[in-house]
């Protein structure tokens, strides 16, 4: 945490390149450079993609998905939450800290962060992955049942270990000291990398809370005795699969009975587990937001690019907290008019932030055709070893 804060801190002051040969503020067009201490356009586009790859690919952990899905409708599902990640990484910090705090709570079971997601189905094919089936309607014999399941056969699903998913957290790390030292050096920082910066310190808050979450498991694992069948055509309103994404919040519509696998952000919780997500999606979307204002005063282009990045940085930063007033407001049955207008403002506001990160992906791509020419210098790493 506290190399994420040097990092945004460093970012958010004025940037001027070191000493060079020519005009730091030069733009230049060129991919390479002479000086041995450079960097290619390739090389910086390459790392960002990377990153962002580990960050919304290899750190999600999907709930394990309905039966007989074909290897192109999996791909599907991942690409999915993928996007959403990308679109509101925040949402998906919330969603693993719902299953972090639920999984806590059901530590007297075998690999609670498992039985969370959907790993566990009766005979009959339905999800056993609520409280109330442990407490009632054999309970005690599913939770026996749960308790017998062998350690390794649960791991055996995952797709990734400690070490892969170390490695991925190492390459997010080592890409916030990459930025700190530039910025600390006053190298120029493109606007992509600002982009991944925001992505590498949301993302290692999800790799922490899924850390003993199983990753890409396509098969349950089948406990307990035979339950009554219900197969019935059964699907969430597109509203309350919106509504859970976001808050975990399903309205009742979810039955286990009457599915065959869990939703995509489901995770069983009581209300501090709710309420402990909607605190990290708040604080998490701000932090996301504040690093993409941190490049308030980098070296745009142009004057009006800068300020299709300032204004969209301003909004993700500051949705967060009206959202959180708005449903605070909405609580209280004396404030309607202020409870209107905060519902209005969530649901205005959702189309806003959702173009405001899109321009925030786009632009940095765009800015990649004219860099300051401080932007190819590589970070000088010697400064930090101590000489004798």
């Amino acid at each position: 945490m506290l190399l994420m804060l040097i990092a945004v801190h460093l970012l958010s002051r004025d940037s001027i390149a070191v000493p060079l040969s020519h005009s730091p503020d030069a733009r230049a067009t060129t991919d390479s450079c002479d000086d041995i201490n450079s960097r290619t356009l390739f090389s910086i586009v390459w790392t960002c993609l990377a990153t962002i790859f580990a960050c919304t690919w290899v750190s999600v952990h999907p709930n394990v998905p309905p039966p007989n899905q074909s290897r192109l409708q999996l791909f599907w599902r991942r690409l999915k939450m993928m996007l959403i990640a990308m679109i509101a990484p925040e949402i998906m910090v919330s969603f693993a800290a719902r299953q972090f705090f639920a999984s806590r709570e059901l530590a007297n079971i075998r690999r609670p962060s498992f039985f969370c997601m959907g790993g566990f189905v009766s005979p009959t094919g339905k999800p056993i992955a609520t409280r109330r089936q442990l407490k009632y309607h054999n309970g005690s014999v599913l939770q026996e049942a749960i308790r017998n399941v062998n350690e390794e056969e649960i791991m055996d699903k995952s797709k990734g270990d400690a070490l892969s998913k170390g490695i991925a957290l190492l390459q997010g790390l080592w890409f916030i000291v990459q930025c700190a030292a530039r910025a600390h050096q006053r190298l120029a920082i493109t606007q992509l990398e600002v982009a991944t910066l925001a992505f590498t310190v949301v993302n290692i808050f999800t790799w922490l809370l899924w850390w003993n979450k199983p990753l890409d498991v396509h098969r349950p694992i089948v406990i307990g005795p035979p339950t009554q069948s219900i197969t019935l055509p059964v699907q969430l309103s597109r509203l309350t699969r919106f509504l859970g994404a976001i808050t975990g919040y399903y309205d009742g519509e979810y039955r286990p009975s009457s599915f065959v696998s869990v939703p995509s952000f489901w995770s069983e919780n009581n209300n501090n587990d709710v309420h402990g997500g909607d605190v990290l999606l708040v604080l998490v979307g701000t932090v996301f937001g504040a690093i993409h204002c941190a490049a308030w005063n980098a070296v745009f282009p142009t004057r009006r690019e800068m300020w299709i990045w300032r204004v969209p940085a301003l909004v993700i930063t500051v949705y967060p907290g009206l959202t959180s007033l708005a449903v605070l407001t909405g609580m209280s049955d004396r404030l309607e008019s202020a409870a209107e207008a905060g519902g209005a403002i969530l649901i205005l506001g959702i189309p806003i932030y959702i173009a405001a990160r899109i321009i925030l992906i786009v632009l940095p791509l765009i800015e990649l055709r004219l860099l300051p020419a401080s932007a190819f210098m590589d970070a000088n790493w010697s400064t930090y070893i101590p000489h004798i």
